[in-house]
């Protein structure tokens, strides 16, 4: 029942999807976002770049858009889901939408999404469909939600709304035999957010898991919202669905804080986020015949944690009430071999107008430099790769002259 765990070194496997051509600038682009200093003067120059509606194309898309997004429309981003699914790694369409304040747009919004939800139904080379909340509910008022005041006649109105709109999304994928994320967001939108997925979790997820709830462990918070919402859970008789990351806001966060003299939202360190992180999978895997959850972690060490408490626990690699999931462009070594060991994965593949994504794109250079020894791993894998493959061509003619 149990594979052999998966080798992360194996870079072959790992990069067989690239070629070396890809692979030196994938290289480039990680030494790029590595430079935290280039990463400020970029971001920078991006938002006025917006603000001055100067075209910017020219120099993302064929760099930092291509390797980190899956194109601007489903039909472009099919060629990736195409790749992917021939290393068996499936895939998940995020729409890159967020932020959005009009009606019409956030109506729009929801549209795509449906679209990416009904274009994974009934297509095996799909995990999972997303979205984020901000996409389809205007962050200002998910803020007032989440602070629990009183709202106006208005607010109440555009609430009635979003939830109808997160509703509709939830059970297109529902009809559609289709499992979807709502991914977690800022602190000070989460607990609107948190209200949203527990409803729709408490409604579809009976006797099957639809909905999935993400929660973000370098919260300080969040294990203990996990536990109780197992409990909830358990009492009411729903299954929950969580994807477990470790965080995609940390210096906003502590920023806004700090500004407020509030106490920080996230962990004091590493240490501590690595420890919820870790007791999150555990959680989960003690309650499986309750929880099913997706791992979504770019650590080698608590992935491999995960695949080791699956044996442990007796499952096979292919459960379905564990996933792994990574991002397109990011943790190749991880997803595909995992893939190669039998274990479900998926990676989130973003796709939309390239102005869309460029706060995607920022936060994935922010979090690359940010997080400790990411980009370094990165840059060792794909030199390590480059290395292997030159020294088997010489190899190739230094027997091809003997």
């Amino acid at each position: 029942m149990n594979a052999m765990p998966p080798d992360f070194a194996n870079t072959q496997q790992a990069f067989s999807h690239l070629s070396d051509a890809e692979l030196r600038k994938a290289t480039w682009l990680f030494r790029m976002v590595g430079r935290a200093g280039w990463v400020r003067v970029g971001k920078v120059l991006l938002g006025w770049a917006q603000v001055l509606r100067i075209p910017v194309g020219w120099a993302l898309k064929p760099t930092i858009y291509a390797h980190f997004c899956g194109g601007e429309s489903i039909a472009e981003a099919d060629r990736t889901v195409a790749r992917l699914a021939a290393r068996g790694v499936r895939t998940i369409l995020d729409y890159s939408a967020e932020g959005k304040e009009e009606e019409a747009e956030l109506d729009a919004a929801r549209d795509e999404v449906k679209a990416a939800i009904r274009a994974a139904c009934g297509d095996a080379r799909h995990g999972f469909s997303v979205f984020k909340v901000s996409g389809v509910a205007s962050s200002q008022l998910l803020e007032r939600v989440s602070a629990g005041g009183a709202l106006s006649t208005t607010d109440r109105l555009a609430w009635e709304r979003a939830q109808r709109r997160v509703a509709e999304l939830c059970q297109v994928a529902a009809e559609g035999g289709v499992r979807i994320f709502i991914d977690a967001e800022e602190s000070w939108l989460q607990p609107a957010i948190d209200a949203l997925a527990e409803d729709q979790m408490a409604q579809l997820n009976r006797g099957r898991t639809v909905v999935f709830t993400t929660v973000q462990l370098y919260r300080h918070d969040r294990l203990a919202y996990l536990q109780g919402l197992t409990a909830r859970a358990q009492d009411e008789g729903f299954q929950v669905g969580v994807k477990l990351v470790r965080g995609a806001y940390m210096e906003k966060e502590r920023a806004r804080a700090a500004a407020a003299g509030l106490p920080s939202p996230i962990q004091p360190d590493k240490a501590a986020t690595d420890r919820d992180y870790d007791a999150a999978c555990d959680w989960c895997l003690a309650h499986r015949d309750l929880v099913a959850f997706c791992s979504g972690s770019h650590n080698e060490e608590s992935q491999l944690r995960v695949c080791e408490g699956m044996a442990a626990a007796g499952l096979a690699p292919g459960d379905e009430r564990v996933w792994f999931a990574q991002l397109l462009g990011m943790s190749d070594p991880i997803s595909f071999n995992l893939a190669a060991s039998g274990y479900n994965v998926a990676k989130y593949v973003p796709y939309g107008p390239m102005h869309e994504a460029i706060p995607y794109l920022i936060r994935r250079a922010e979090e690359n430099t940010s997080v400790a020894g990411q980009t370094s791993r990165e840059l060792d894998r794909l030199r390590t790769e480059l290395r292997r493959r030159a020294q088997a061509r010489g190899s190739v003619r230094s027997a091809a002259r003997s």
